[in-house]
């Protein structure tokens, strides 16, 4: 940033002010700097208004002079005696408008000062420009980063296990692969509540090492007396308390099937996952 120093706690930067989206200084300041009087400044721009169109020179309104006072840090406020109370509303100058009026205001002063206030007004663009720059690299950060959140989260949301599976007429292989994919989450023992057992069920069974508990209300099972000749992973247990099928994983994890597990996939019916551990509970209670 520029260094010149005006007093002990103002630099030229310092009085220039955004208004309008542009950058503009204050009447005062520039008389300060120049070495007039305020009203020397606004006399050159009566008797030139032809020099110093809007883009280049305003009076402000006092909306803008209410929002603008709190934000000043210049001479005229820092010297001793001194305040920022006007008669009139004060002139802004762009940039444009220092230059042109450097040329209405032959001095060696003023042609000293108008180049600081050139070098200043550089500075301040170079600056913004480079606090844009980096604000809109760190705009870009977050919008990558937020972009990356969201196919992190709509990948895990692909992955995400769904509790309800609907199967209608005819989807027999669906049905019983999602079977096996639940009966794969097992890492101890499986419990399948169902009153009707045959071979479809056993064939499953087979392929897995786990503990397995048919819970079921009738024994008149030959597949099953030709099962447990071979394989010793399936217990059988006779109870009549039952009516809905169920599957219980690891006792910790329970499914309802709308179907008994004979008929997968011979009409319509649902398996949901059941998330109320109160009713997994009652339900390893009654077993």
């Amino acid at each position: 940033m520029n260094n010149i120093i005006l007093t002990e706690k103002v630099r030229i930067e310092d009085m220039i002010y955004e208004v309008r989206g542009v950058q503009v200084m204050l009447d005062s300041d520039i008389a300060k700097l120049y070495q007039v009087e305020t009203k020397r400044i606004n006399e050159a721009v009566k008797n030139n208004l032809e020099k110093f169109p809007e883009r280049f020179s305003w009076i402000l309104t006092e909306n803008e002079w209410i929002f603008l006072r709190p934000k000043i840090s210049t001479l005229e406020n820092n010297l001793p005696g001194k305040g920022h109370h006007r008669k009139y509303l004060p002139r802004v100058f762009t940039e444009q408008g220092v230059a042109m009026l450097a040329t209405i205001l032959k001095s060696k002063v003023a042609t000293k000062v108008s180049i600081n206030i050139m070098d200043a007004f550089v500075l301040m663009r170079k600056y913004i420009s480079s606090s844009l720059i980096e604000q809109k690299y760190i705009n870009n950060l977050v919008l990558e980063h937020e972009e990356r959140l969201k196919i992190v989260e709509n990948t895990f949301s692909n992955f995400k296990e769904k509790n309800n599976h609907l199967f209608f007429k005819g989807q027999i292989y669906d049905a019983y692969s999602l079977l096996l994919d639940i009966f794969e989450k097992s890492k101890n023992d499986i419990i399948i509540i169902d009153n009707y057992i045959d071979r479809n069920i056993l064939d499953m069974l087979s392929k897995t090492k786990k503990e397995v508990k048919i819970v079921t209300n009738k024994y008149n099972n030959q597949d099953y007396e030709k099962y447990k000749m071979q394989y010793k992973n399936v217990e059988l247990i006779i109870n009549n308390k039952f009516h809905d099928r169920f599957i219980i994983i690891d006792k910790k994890i329970l499914y309802h099937c709308g179907a008994s597990f004979k008929d997968l996939g011979k009409q319509c019916f649902e398996i949901s996952k059941i998330e109320d551990n109160d009713i997994l509970d009652k339900l390893l209670k009654k077993l």
